[in-house]
């Protein structure tokens, strides 16, 4: 896909940091640290909406029906931590497809290298897997497969945290650049198979973050080097997530359920923390 630069400012940092729900607690400086301008730093999840482009989704020569496409699985890797503002490059490529069978759909995977738009140095690179719910039939797999992400283990949590949601939670996470329809319009959301918009699974992802940067690594951004799940039922605005890890040497492994509803969100959720 063509290149996309973006100049990112502290301002942005902050309104991503919000979209995610930290400064829920506005006593915690903890989460202060990722929405105040004095010692600001960046959550490591925001890699997944800097040099971001998904107007390729919606070329009608691709064939993708997108009100029954849905996010599968993400996984971002740090190489260095995100600075509280800059100019980057994002390059986006398709890796692979594969074909689940004509009416059963399709997964799309995909790539972004994130780069300094001054040196070059790659700064993060994304993995993104989509469900093409509508499409199928060309058959076969194609191009690379991503590398399967570990479950979590069969044995009680080592720590929990519950995080709210407020109603108007995917309104602000679309202001950092996912504006997915799905997520705003009503009518839109109906037509996929929901009574109301959902929140973006990368709000979710950016919510376990939080949890591993609160309960893991002391709020410090630095510590995550890798971080990545499955999407496995969606969240609505206004519920609550609970993060459940576990803790394997520099692994962190996770997952989230929906409180009120008792559902699991999120599986095979799997963090590389530094040292």
């Amino acid at each position: 896909m063509p290149e996309r630069a973006q100049t990112y400012t502290e301002r942005d940092t902050m309104l991503y940091a919000l979209g995610i729900g930290i400064g829920h607690d506005t006593t915690d400086p903890g989460q202060l640290g990722f929405v105040y301008e004095r010692g600001l730093k960046a959550v490591p999840t925001m890699a997944v909406v800097l040099g971001e482009t998904m107007d390729w989704v919606h070329d009608p020569g691709l064939g993708i029906d997108v009100s029954q496409c849905l996010h599968g699985e993400e996984r971002v890797i740090l190489h260095r931590p995100l600075a509280p503002e800059g100019r980057v490059v994002g390059q986006t490529r398709i890796t692979g497809l594969a074909d689940k069978g004509a009416g059963r759909g399709a997964l799309v995977h995909s790539r972004k290298d994130l780069r300094d738009a001054d040196t070059g140095e790659l700064i993060a690179t994304t993995l993104r897997t989509a469900f093409a719910r509508a499409d199928g039939g060309f058959g076969g797999v194609h191009g690379e497969t991503p590398v399967p992400l570990p479950p979590v283990p069969d044995r009680a949590p080592d720590m929990a945290c519950d995080l709210p949601t407020v109603p108007q939670a995917a309104l602000i996470y679309r202001l950092s650049g996912d504006r997915m329809p799905l997520h705003a319009d009503p009518a839109l959301a109906r037509a996929a198979g929901f009574d109301r918009p959902i929140l973006h699974g990368l709000c979710s992802l950016g919510m376990a973050c939080h949890a591993i940067l609160r309960l893991v690594c002391g709020h410090d951004p630095a510590r995550i080097a890798e971080i990545g799940c499955r999407f496995s039922a969606p969240v609505f605005p206004g519920e609550t997530l609970r993060v459940e890890l576990w803790r394997e040497g520099q692994a962190v492994r996770f997952r989230a359920l929906v409180v009120e509803r008792g559902v699991v969100a999120m599986t095979h959720g799997h963090a590389t923390l530094r040292g």
